[in-house]
């Protein structure tokens, strides 16, 4: 005999639930497969549910352009923060610069190598390190500003990253509230399906076979045949 399975996919639970919701229009008082009162329900949870699933898909789209608008940002203000910190590290290698005031930016004043900037939080950390070490020295020491790339052109970049970098988890926020009460619907809704089928199930006890799972799948219940299993021509 074949299983039944609750549907898997948002769309699938909205046709299950319609097609309960659609019952109500065939029933009569000898034919009640499932309780009005269990159909008002669907409808109720079916209104609520769509509108959930419309809005998750609002948030996940509008989350999924603004990273794309993102990624470019924060790999032109990478490329900037990387820049400047190997300009800087030639000035001290020429003697343009002494070596301790690397300290200002937060560098060991010996080490040459870059820092690691492949994460989003490290690259936010050493731009503004970068940014405050040489508004520092310049103001403290008065040293010659670097250019080429110049701190006020690696701050414009940076900045443009730090907006949309906010912008971009405030929509991913808002896409994982709307996730989390998509989720909970999704529970909902699979407990009222499994009675409105319990029910279903119920009222059709008394036939056997496939006659019972042909009246069952009318009112949309979903079934499944196992391998192997020979299944009706």
């Amino acid at each position: 005999m074949p299983y039944r399975r609750l549907p898997n996919t948002d769309a699938a639970r909205i046709t299950a639930l319609r097609k309960a919701i659609d019952m109500e229009l065939r029933q009569t008082p000898d034919n009640q497969p499932a309780s009005f009162k269990i159909l008002n329900e669907a409808k109720l949870v079916c209104g609520r549910f769509e509108a959930a699933v419309k809005q998750f898909r609002f948030h996940y789209d509008e989350m999924a352009k603004c990273n794309k608008r993102f990624q470019p940002l924060c790999r032109m203000a990478r490329l900037y923060v990387s820049h400047f910190i190997q300009v800087l590290n030639m000035t001290v290698l020429r003697n343009e610069i002494k070596a301790e005031y690397k300290a200002l930016y937060q560098l060991a004043p010996g080490d040459n190598t870059l820092p690691d900037l492949a994460s989003e939080n490290a690259l936010a950390q050493w731009g503004q390190r970068i940014i405050d070490g040489e508004n520092k020295r310049i103001a403290q020491r008065g040293g010659t500003p670097i250019y080429n790339p110049t701190i006020a052109k690696v701050k414009v970049h940076y900045d443009i990253f730090i907006e949309a970098r906010y912008e971009r988890d405030r929509y991913k926020k808002q896409m994982q509230r709307s996730l989390d009460q998509l989720n909970a619907l999704r529970e909902e809704v699979d407990a009222l399906i499994l009675k409105i089928w319990d029910e279903v199930e119920g009222h059709y006890n008394n036939l056997s076979g496939e006659s019972r799972i042909e009246k069952c799948r009318a009112y949309g219940v979903i079934y499944y045949y196992r391998k192997n299993e020979k299944q009706p021509s």
